[in-house]
């Protein structure tokens, strides 16, 4: 037997498998892109506070972007499927921003849909403020353990006189709404139900405390 011609023989099946695989793998990887289905993109409405008070024309707000855990600071929506645990909705996202971009426009939306105060702005929108909305976003999700299951939102607000540094005053805000269905646009119709009833109530609480 011919050891030298038996090895070149096996190294030359070695190339032709290792040369062959490539296509195959090369397939799988265009398989895989082409399957990709898109995720279900939502919002959050912009909330309408039924709030009467005569109006503050020399009160302006700054309401800066709100601080939270790392987890719900994406565009990543939020379930949880037991306490304490953080998982994500599958084939779901928030549309656009961050979450904690979304939730500082619309509560800017908030303040300025009930007419009352003379500005409503955000870092560097140059606005001579006299208090800023301090938020903590401490929950914004969906609650998959409980039954029924909820969605759940909580905020921590603090009205702090922006000219001395004052925290005027503070307080939390926590609401829960039921989940109407299973699927994605269900949990985030409940989200988004529950985040306009706590905006709407951060707003009066604004109007009655200034």
């Amino acid at each position: 037997m011919n050891f030298k011609t038996g090895f070149n023989d096996m190294k030359s099946r070695r190339v032709v498998l290792r040369t062959a695989s490539v296509p195959f793998i090369f397939g799988l990887l265009l398989a895989g892109c082409g399957t990709t289905t898109p995720l279900d993109t939502f919002n959050l409405s912009a909330p309408q506070p039924g709030v009467t008070s005569p109006s503050r024309k020399n009160v302006q707000l700054l309401v800066p972007t709100p601080t939270a855990l790392k987890a719900l600071d994406s565009e990543n929506i939020v379930v949880s499927s037991a306490p304490g645990s953080i998982e994500y909705l599958k084939g779901a996202q928030w549309g656009g921003d961050r979450l904690t971009n979304i939730v500082q426009s619309r509560l800017v939306q908030a303040y300025e849909n009930t007419g009352i105060f003379g500005g409503i702005g955000r870092p560097g929108d140059g606005l001579a403020i006299n208090y800023q909305i301090l938020t903590d976003l401490r929950m914004f999700g969906i609650q998959a353990y409980a039954s029924p299951k909820l969605a759940v939102v909580e905020l921590a607000v603090r009205l702090m006189n922006d000219k001395n540094g004052e925290v005027r005053a503070t307080r939390v805000f926590r609401t829960a709404i039921p989940v109407g269905g299973a699927t994605n646009a269900a949990y985030v119709k409940a989200l988004d139900a529950a985040f306009e009833r706590t905006a709407s109530e951060i707003v009066s609480w604004t109007v009655t405390t200034l």
